[in-house]
């Protein structure tokens, strides 16, 4: 009776220490031909957006292994010496078995814990719907090259469009149904960056989420585009058509302090530009036109530069023959009146009426000027 008792004990204590593990072991194999020795490599995405080396494993008779501990879950990848592709993997505490043909890494079999499985098994209905896109375009090339394919290419553009919203679709669900997977963290950041999604919706999917899952990594980062999301949405609306533009304020070339309120006109031309902005220069030509000729009768620019030289700035002032109002904190895109009027790519350009309500955006050449003559005309 005795000896029972601790058996059980020791059954229980050791069930106790599996389901939480506080390290990892990775047991990794790979089959083809392959010298004794192969560096295998543990990598994860730097700020940069390039991967970085965590640690490094030898291949002794194809297999190797890689220990160590997480705190959380996160995204990682292993990378093979001399071999194309990766794989990637959820590292977590846990003994995670990996197996792969060297020709093939990115369709490797990863398992042991449980957000590799989920991962996995999300991948797994990926690459379905991936392969049916690609049959699609293939189908699509061929149709391209034959007499009257047109009806074929029409038919089958519509049914790439089904499949995309099926694709969207199976992801959102997977989401909500997986609030304990790490990957339901990381489709929500691709999401909010492709802003497929409202904003709303995603908040609440973020919100369904577990706290374990909200604490990584991918869960911190998506906190930060939610935030950066709203902000962004609310200077949108802020600076939306029939709005009072933001007011604001910024050194000129000599350093001087101007603000916008300083220098309306009957009407006035926000004009958000840089002397890198290959765009905004050829624009540049259009603007002076419009204000050399209606300057006279109450229409006044401001510039507002994303430079990151004040140099490069005030030379192409110079060269294009601004001569309006010119102001910049050469802070490229992280200007904060560019974030105040919600500014993500230049050219952009706001048009105010003499109460410095917003009448017009992003106007350019004739369309700038048929807008100015019907205010000011």
């Amino acid at each position: 009776m005795r000896n029972s008792l601790l058996l059980l004990a020791v059954l229980i204590i050791t069930l106790s220490c599996s389901q939480n593990p506080k390290s990892y072991t990775i047991n990794g194999e790979l089959r083809g031909e392959l010298e004794e020795g192969t560096q295998v490599f543990l990598k994860k995405t730097g700020d940069n957006g390039q991967p970085i080396e965590l640690d490094t494993a030898l291949l002794v008779n194809g297999t190797f292994q890689f220990k160590g501990t997480r705190n959380t879950p996160d995204l990682h990848y292993i990378f093979v010496e001399e071999l194309q592709g990766y794989t990637a993997i959820v590292l977590e505490n846990g003994i995670i078995n990996f197996s792969a043909q060297k020709d093939s890494l990115g369709f490797a079999t990863v398992d042991g814990t449980i957000q590799n499985e989920i991962f996995f098994d999300y991948l797994e209905q990926s690459r379905e719907l991936s392969q049916q896109a690609r049959s699609i375009q293939e189908d699509m090339q061929k149709a391209s090259n034959v007499a009257g394919g047109d009806a074929t290419i029409a038919a089958l553009n519509d049914e790439m469009q089904e499949l995309q919203e099926e694709y969207k679709t199976y992801e959102l669900d997977f989401i909500k149904n997986n609030p304990n997977a790490l990957i339901s963290a990381l489709l929500l950041d691709r999401i909010i960056s492709m802003n497929t999604v409202e904003i709303d919706e995603v908040q609440a999917m973020f919100d369904g989420l577990s706290q374990e899952i909200k604490d990584t990594t991918p869960g911190k980062k998506v906190i930060e585009l939610l935030a950066k999301k709203k902000i962004s949405e609310e200077a949108s609306k802020n600076t939306a058509v029939g709005e009072k533009a933001p007011a604001f304020s910024g050194p000129n070339p000599d350093g001087e302090i101007i603000a916008l309120n300083d220098v309306m006109g009957k009407v006035t031309l926000i004009d958000f530009w840089a002397a890198w902005c290959k765009p905004c220069r050829a624009e540049n030509p259009n603007i002076v036109s419009v204000y050399e000729k209606y300057h006279d009768k109450g229409l006044n620019v401001i510039g507002v530069s994303l430079d990151r030289t004040a140099d490069a700035w005030k030379k192409a002032i110079v060269d294009d023959g601004l001569s309006w109002n010119h102001i910049s904190n050469i802070a490229y895109f992280n200007d904060e009146i560019a974030k105040m009027y919600s500014v993500k790519a230049i050219p952009a350009a706001f048009l105010l009426d003499e109460n410095g309500v917003i009448v017009a955006k992003n106007l350019r050449g004739p369309e700038l000027e048929a807008k100015v003559s019907e205010l000011l005309d």
